[in-house]
């Protein structure tokens, strides 16, 4: 079975529940790491823990959702291994699977309708990584995390 990890502060958990309900559908295992609701939170908890989950490798795919997205794809983007893309349309969704092969999707709720955040995963979800000289690109920003987080991987 296909799964993934889900996770959004207050402003983006009516979007993430309904996200939630749209994977189910296209069978997915979901893991929700929180908020599980409108009460005002802290959106870097639960991006990070999303991260945390693709960075160890339990998770090969994860979205976090904050208003805008920014906040959340700034922390994803702090743990090893984690390539957090900001999509507001299909189009970028499908460059960066593509392009960067990012493991991490951030959504704006203030952004993106849930029609629109449907597209969107799907577009993400359905992509993959082109390689080719976008794989030479990506073991370069992987080089540059090893150099600057003393990865190994």
């Amino acid at each position: 079975m296909k799964k993934i990890v889900i996770g959004s502060d207050h402003g983006g958990f009516r979007l993430k529940e309904k996200l939630k309900v749209y994977l189910r559908r296209k069978g997915f295992a979901i893991k929700d790491v929180g908020t599980y609701s409108e009460e005002s939170c802290d959106y870097p908890l639960y991006a990070f823990r999303v991260a945390k989950e693709v960075s160890t490798g339990r998770y090969r795919q994860g979205i976090v959702i904050c208003k805008s997205g920014i906040g959340t794809a700034i922390v994803a983007n702090k743990l090893p291994r984690v390539r957090a893309s900001l999509c507001y349309n299909v189009k970028a969704a499908i460059a960066t699977r593509r392009h960067n092969d990012s493991n991490v999707l951030s959504l704006g709720s203030q952004f993106v309708s849930g029609k629109k955040a449907k597209a969107i995963v799907a577009a993400w979800l359905s992509t993959e990584f082109e390689g080719g000289r976008h794989a030479r690109r990506l073991k370069i920003i992987q080089d540059i995390e090893r150099k600057v987080s003393g990865c190994r991987k």
